[in-house]
C-alpha cells in the first residue's frame, strides 16, 4: 500500500497520498527521533523537518526495501545535518566567548522518568545508538539499516555486536548463552 501512495506522490504531486503516508509512519520516526536524540522537543522538530525532506526527496525512493526504510533514512540524514548545525553553532559561540551546553545531550521526556533503555542507550555513541534503535525498536533488517545509515552491512553486524558488548560492560550484564 505505501508504493501505491508514494507512486501517486511523485506521480501526481498527492498532498492526501502523502498525509496518509505521515500518519502511517509519524509515530515510527518520532520515536525514533526521540530515543535517538534523548529529547521530546527537538525530536519533534525533527520529525517535522524529515517530512518536509521526504517531500522534496520522495522521486529518490526507488522501491527497493520499506518505506519506512528508506523513512528512517531520511530521518537519520535529517538528525546528522541537525547535529552538525548544532556543533557549528557552539564552535561560534565559544569562539566569542560565550559557552553553550549545545554538545551535552539531554533525557527530557515528558514524565521526567529515565527508563532502563535510555541509560542503556545513553552509553553508545549517536551512532552506535542510532544502529540499535533501527535493529531492535524500528525492526529493520541488517540490510535496510545499512541503507539508512549508508554503511556496509558487515559495519551494521559489527556496530551491533559492539554496542551489545559496551552495554553488557557497562552494567555488568552476564551474556547467558541457552542450548
Amino acid at each position: 500500500m505505501d508504493r501505491y501512495l508514494v507512486a501517486r506522490v511523485v506521480a501526481q504531486q498527492d498532498a492526501d497520498a502523502f498525509g496518509e503516508l505521515v500518519r502511517r509512519h509519524q509515530s515510527q520516526v518520532r520515536n525514533f527521533l526521540r530515543k535517538l536524540t534523548r529529547d521530546v522537543s527537538l525530536a519533534d522538530d525533527l520529525a517535522q523537518d524529515c517530512f518536509l525532506h521526504a517531500w522534496d526527496k520522495i522521486r529518490t525512493y526507488s522501491g527497493q526495501g520499506s518505506f519506512i526504510g528508506w523513512l528512517l533514512k531520511v530521518a537519520y540524514t535529517t538528525f546528522l545535518q541537525s547535529k552538525r548545525r548544532s556543533n557549528r553553532y557552539a564552535e561560534i559561540l565559544e569562539a566569542i566567548g560565550h559557552t553553550a551546553d549545545l554538545q551535552g545531550e539531554r533525557v527530557t521526556e515528558e514524565s521526567d522518568e529515565i527508563t532502563d533503555l535510555d541509560k542503556f542507550l545513553a552509553v553508545l555513541t549517536a551512532e552506535e545508538r542510532a544502529v540499535m534503535i533501527l535493529s531492535y525498536a524500528c525492526g529493520l533488517s541488517h540490510r535496510e539499516i545499512g541503507d539508512a545509515a549508508d554503511m556496509p552491512v558487515g559495519t551494521v553486524k559489527s556496530i551491533i555486536f559492539r554496542g551489545k558488548e559496551k552495554i553488557r560492560e557497562s552494567f555488568d550484564i552476564q551474556d547467558h548463552q541457552y542450548g
